[in-house]
């Protein structure tokens, strides 16, 4: 019996694990309905920042936690960032929304990200990215109907999505795909 619930769970593990970590890419006939540049977010530190703001540039929209195993993402994110300054923003959403992963306050956030890890990238205000109470932006990143192509939401912490510098959502990353890896070097 016991090897029996192993290997259901194995497969349910697996086969979980495909629809878990599952990206996606911008089909070419898609077309957004709505901009992502007419939203905007507060940032960590209680200022309200415009998405506009970063039009000509790619925007990488991660949902971040500080108690996570893909937590030390955050080293290559900063590297990301520093590398491709003139091109590329990216910004950190921290969400408690993954098995209460983010607990900690604002400014716990903030000081646990620059301590450990140095980052200087934008990072918003702890905010939802699933569920009824996501974040409008989030909203637009999930719903086929704003960003024009994709319906999928994270499915854990550090989902990346990638933003063109015309404000098209290009493609999504899972969580295991690391910020400096090929994958994610080569979209830019």
């Amino acid at each position: 019996m016991k090897i029996i619930f192993l290997l259901s769970g194995s497969l349910i593990l697996v086969f979980g694990g495909l629809y878990f970590f599952k990206g996606g890419e911008r089909p070419k006939e898609a077309k957004s309905l709505k901009s992502i540049y007419d939203y905007s977010f507060t940032l960590i530190d209680g200022t309200q920042k415009r998405l506009a703001n970063f039009k000509g540039q790619k925007i990488l929209i991660v949902n971040v936690a500080s108690q996570c195993g893909f937590t030390p993402q955050y080293e290559e994110l900063e590297k990301l960032y520093e590398t491709n300054k003139n091109r590329l923003v990216v910004i950190g959403f921290p969400s408690n929304d993954f098995m209460g992963q983010e607990p900690g306050s604002n400014d716990e956030i903030k000081t646990f990200c620059r301590v450990n890890y140095g980052v200087t990238f934008p990072l918003s205000q702890k905010i939802n990215v699933v569920g009824d109470s996501k974040a409008d932006l989030y909203r637009w990143l999930s719903e086929k109907k704003l960003n024009g192509w994709n319906s999928n939401a994270p499915k854990w912490n550090f989902y990346k999505y990638l933003i063109s510098e015309t404000g098209e959502l290009l493609k999504m990353f899972p969580s295991t795909v690391r910020p400096m890896s090929k994958e994610i070097l080569d979209a830019l």
